[in-house]
């Protein structure tokens, strides 16, 4: 894909953003191509863990791209897809915006020693409110720093916080996170399975935008079913509907 890299490498599949001339910015179509590679990854029984990363060590990225600005939750694990097995995060230098809100909704993430994160959107004056689901996921009072007063995270006070597993040298996060994935290629499906969605769906509370975003995904899916179809040619037809449920 020429927005993002898609590698599988046995079990593992390694989604990297791929636009390193503009900092990895989130296009409309990246997003679009992250959502596309992570909903195979998710169909597909032979590939067990994904690995979300960019290409180059400047930035995993610099956020949504203002020049073509995409629906973000798209790319967004657990929200934009929903796979029940383990999704690693690797960043590599800046991670601003947006892509803390990627980074945070995967299951471990593991960063370069020069990475830094950045959420300035009340600088700018927007956010799609996601990030709001940073206060579960590391200390409350950290997380309104970040939102809030728009300071800088380097690499090892986001390990201190809980926002990342670990820090590893600069350019060595995604080797770090294959051997991860390797390790939970190697566990028991169901298991891994289960405890996340216990986590995810059960446990981790779900903030308004996120619930909004899924809420719209699956009404779009019955706007778009072939039973719509049906029941709108029933009606012109003057007939009964038959519905198959797809």
């Amino acid at each position: 894909m020429e927005h993002v890299t898609v590698a599988d490498e046995g079990p593992i599949r390694i989604v990297a953003l791929n636009n390193p001339a503009k900092g990895n910015a989130i296009s409309k179509p990246m997003a679009e191509a992250v959502q596309a590679a992570m909903a195979e990854f998710d169909r597909r029984d032979d590939l067990r863990v994904a690995i979300l990363t960019a290409t180059g060590t400047r930035a995993f990225t610099f956020g949504a791209d203002v020049a073509d600005p995409p629906e973000l939750w798209r790319a967004v694990p657990t929200v934009g897809f929903r796979p029940l097995k383990p999704v690693i995060c690797a960043v590599e230098g800046w991670c601003v915006g947006g892509g803390i809100v990627l980074a945070m909704m995967c299951d471990l993430m593991v960063c370069g020693s020069t990475a830094k994160f950045y959420y300035p959107e009340a600088k700018l004056g927007l956010t799609g409110g996601m990030i709001s689901g940073l206060v579960s996921r590391i200390p409350h009072k950290v997380a309104m720093e970040i939102m809030l007063l728009c300071r800088t995270v380097d690499a090892q006070r986001a390990e201190r916080i809980g926002l990342v597993n670990e820090v590893v040298p600069e350019g060595e996060a995604l080797a770090t996170a294959k051997g991860w994935a390797l390790d939970l290629a190697g566990m028991a499906p169901m298991v891994l399975h289960e405890i996340k969605r216990m986590v995810t769906e059960e446990i981790l509370p779900r903030g308004p935008s996120e619930q909004m975003a899924i809420h719209g995904q699956r009404m779009a899916a019955i706007r778009g079913s072939a039973d719509f179809a049906e029941g709108k040619a029933a009606f012109r037809e003057k007939r009964a509907p038959r519905f198959e449920g797809r």
